[in-house]
């Protein structure tokens, strides 16, 4: 009997010493959540690094062309890149990704910056595990981040208060749909366009909605928006999503002729609506430009290189006459 008990312990013993060593290179070589919530770019031996790129929202279009910028130079550059985090925009669920890609010991992560204390505290949990971070879209200055890739977000909600003006003529009516009133970036692109139109007397912003980054929110916002203020006259979208919702109200009401809308990005509906002039115009920012070169950012981090921690893409303005737009063009300049 007491050869038996032995046995056990023996056995219990080695199998405690395997388990962990199995998580140890598991959760370093093969992190990933459920493979219905990962998009995992396939491995080789010879793939040294090992990236994770989380989005605000996985099924967002916009978010679809960072990731396809981030394949095509993991795939360049032999990356191994995994693609995960909340299927809806949530805060919990996207500080939790963090979480675990840190747990997992990965080589580096991209990540839309999050207006949380959380995230912060994660980030500096990050390089402490000299595991850097890169921030797109939407910058967290305050935090540990190595760098920011993306859209200089004032500078873009500017132009669009300037292209406003240049497009209108006489007093305006404007209101402001917006992703999410805490986002640091739609913040950003509010302030920006709120600045640009502050000394002309003609503009009177009457509104500012949320929708939150959601069509059916931007279609709810700007419904209840024409019904508290009938004599608006032009509308702003600060996320992709806002100027199609807008524009699908507009167009509903007929109104296309009185109402004047500049929306966010260049989704292939947002050009449609531009083309037929439902839209008057768009600021474009290159989300494959972003995915593609905070790739490349990580990997001379990893190389141990000090890089500015202000690493801007292009933003512009398009109207009708610029269309269409070359897929070079819409990837900054970049081919796939």
């Amino acid at each position: 009997m007491r050869y038996i008990k032995l046995s056990l312990y023996i056995m219990t013993f080695f199998l405690f010493l395997l388990t962990g060593a199995l998580t140890l290179y598991y959760g370093k070589e093969t992190f990933h959540f459920d493979p219905e919530e990962s998009d995992v770019e396939e491995t080789t031996t010879e793939q040294k690094l090992h990236f994770v790129l989380i989005p605000e929202e996985l099924d967002n279009d916009y978010w679809r062309l960072v990731e396809q910028g981030a394949r095509d130079a993991a795939k360049f550059h032999n990356v191994y890149l995994e693609y995960l985090g909340p299927k809806q925009a949530n805060n919990d669920e996207h500080l939790k990704t963090i979480d675990m890609a840190i747990a997992g010991l990965v080589d580096g992560v991209i990540t839309q910056g999050v207006a949380d204390p959380e995230f912060n505290t994660l980030i500096t949990k990050a390089k402490e595990k000299i595991i850097p971070i890169v921030t797109i879209d939407t910058d967290a200055p305050e935090s540990d981040r190595a760098a920011y890739v993306g859209t200089d977000n004032y500078y873009s909600g500017f132009l669009a208060g300037k292209a406003l003006l240049n497009d209108t003529k006489g007093e305006q009516k404007v209101a402001i749909i917006t992703g999410r009133h805490e986002a640091p970036h739609q913040k950003l692109r509010v302030q920006g366009f709120k600045d640009a139109v502050a000394t002309e007397e003609r503009i009177d912003i009457v509104a500012v909605e949320e929708s939150n980054i959601t069509e059916i929110g931007a279609v709810e916002a700007a419904h209840q928006i024409l019904q508290q203020h009938p004599k608006l006259t032009a509308f702003y979208g600060t996320s992709a999503l806002d100027g199609i919702g807008i524009a699908k109200v507009v167009k509903n009401q007929k109104a296309e002729e009185d109402l004047y809308i500049i929306g966010f990005d260049i989704l292939p509906e947002t050009l449609q609506y531009i083309k037929e002039g439902t839209i008057e115009a768009t600021v474009v920012q290159f989300p494959y430009q972003m995915g593609y070169e905070a790739v490349e950012k990580l990997i001379l981090l990893n190389n141990g290189e000090k890089l500015d921690p202000l690493q801007h893409t292009d933003t512009k303005v398009i109207h009708k006459e610029d269309l269409p737009i070359s897929p070079a063009a819409m990837n900054g300049g970049m081919q796939p």
